[in-house]
């Protein structure tokens, strides 16, 4: 019989991803992981596991060398740079994700973000929890330019809702041109997108190419008075790099619902500065898109123990499980 490790903290033993994994013939063990990852546990955690349904875990090449039966990491999201996935390959263990299961979520909250940021919501209400009546004058959404970076599932799902909203839309992406047939973006570089939004949303994967993507540099080529939303991965932003041009006036703020360390230390550079809110990486947790990512990822998993992986990142690049 499989075993299989969840950590996705929202699975729970006897719900309905426990459930349809039982009744495939597998043995379910759960260990939900919340806030700091410790390697050491999740590499004791793995011993004995064929499969693995996990959220962010820091599956290094340390912990998976430490798991000689895994043969499967599910991640129960879309982002999956906490997995190394070219030890996972070289050690034979397919890694899939769930492209797009929770880009409706994602471009909702990415709206919210933005419309908290132009009329300062989070800001109001903390000065009237302090014994205060803030009455500042927000922004209207309508007639601005939201500049969005990167155009996978949450990017595109974005569009119609901003078009909603009377924005403008702009996107750079590496997507091929093929692919870029929304007539309401127009597909601008970098420095052009930055240079004229109001509002610059971040959507793409991180990637050494796009680590420290915002830097001091881009900062510097945007609006004073444009607002940073990132629902993406914290690393993409140089987080000193952000206080220093919010502080210096060189943009208005940033709305970050991820940040490069989780939970946010309380020495954080972030913390305390006007105009920067950190959220608590919820972008993508609604109950519909948890109940999708649980069906399946599940789903996923079995057919991935089949052989059979729909969603694999490193499909055609695994050596054969029998060399195991």
């Amino acid at each position: 019989m499989h075993r299989v490790l969840i950590t996705t903290d929202y699975l729970r033993p006897g719900d309905e991803v426990d459930q349809l994994l039982r009744r495939s013939g597998l043995s379910t063990e759960h260990l939900p992981m919340v806030g700091r990852r410790d390697p050491d546990q999740l590499a004791e955690a793995l011993a004995g596991i064929d499969a693995a349904l996990v959220a962010n875990e820091p599956l290094t090449a340390d912990v998976l060398a430490r798991a000689p039966k895994l043969r499967v990491i599910v991640r129960t999201g879309v982002g999956y740079d906490s997995i190394d996935v070219a030890a996972a390959t070289r050690l034979g263990i397919s890694v899939s994700n769930l492209p797009g299961i929770n880009a409706n979520a994602v471009a909702e909250y990415t709206i919210g973000l933005m419309l908290a940021g132009a009329r300062r919501l989070v800001q109001s209400a903390q000065g009237v929890s302090r014994g205060a009546w803030p009455r500042e004058d927000g922004h209207e959404l309508r007639g601005s330019t939201l500049g969005l970076v990167g155009y996978g599932a949450s990017a595109r799902a974005v569009v119609p809702l901003a078009r909603a909203f009377g924005l403008t839309v702009v996107c750079t992406t590496g997507v091929p041109g093929r692919l870029r047939s929304d007539p309401a973006v127009r597909f601008v570089d970098l420095p052009e997108l930055l240079a004229i939004s109001d509002y610059v949303s971040v959507h793409t994967s991180l990637t050494e190419r796009t680590r420290g993507l915002f830097d001091e540099s881009a900062f510097k080529q945007m609006k004073p008075t444009a607002l940073l939303v990132n629902t993406a991965r914290g690393p993409i932003v140089e987080e000193d790099a952000l206080v220093s041009a919010v502080r210096a006036g060189e943009i208005a703020g940033a709305a970050l619902d991820v940040v490069s360390d989780e939970p946010l230390p309380l020495s954080s550079p972030l913390r305390g500065v006007d105009g920067i809110v950190v959220y608590s990486h919820l972008a993508g947790q609604t109950a519909e898109a948890r109940a999708a990512a649980g069906r399946q990822g599940a789903e996923e998993l079995l057919a991935a123990l089949a052989g059979r992986p729909r969603h694999a990142v490193n499909a055609n690049r695994v050596t054969a499980h029998e060399e195991k």
